[in-house]
């Protein structure tokens, strides 16, 4: 699996740790919408060194962000300029 930097609390955030099925259960989500989802470049889950899925607690916070979009009436073309501003205003704010 691919590590992510960062400091030890975030590396934990951001470990991936659920399966694809998991995930989706947790979201809310279908396992096809995970699927399109990142075909999309709205998430980008960890993989093991075999190609399987893995989602962190970070990715879950971002399918429940994805489905408030959702609910509010975004398509996912909003959704993706919504999501990478919001990633912009928290790299801007470390800075």
């Amino acid at each position: 699996m691919t590590s992510t930097p960062g400091p030890p609390a975030q590396r934990g955030r951001h470990r991936g740790v659920y399966s694809i099925s998991v995930a989706a259960e947790l979201s809310g989500h279908s396992i096809q919408n995970l699927r399109a989802y990142e075909r999309r470049g709205l998430l980008q889950p960890l993989r093991t060194d075999g190609g399987t899925r893995r989602y962190s607690d970070a990715d879950v916070a971002r399918l429940a962000r994805i489905r408030a979009l959702l609910t509010d009436g975004l398509n996912l073309a909003g959704i993706a300029m919504v999501l990478d501003l919001e990633d912009e205003v928290l790299r801007l704010r470390r800075r």
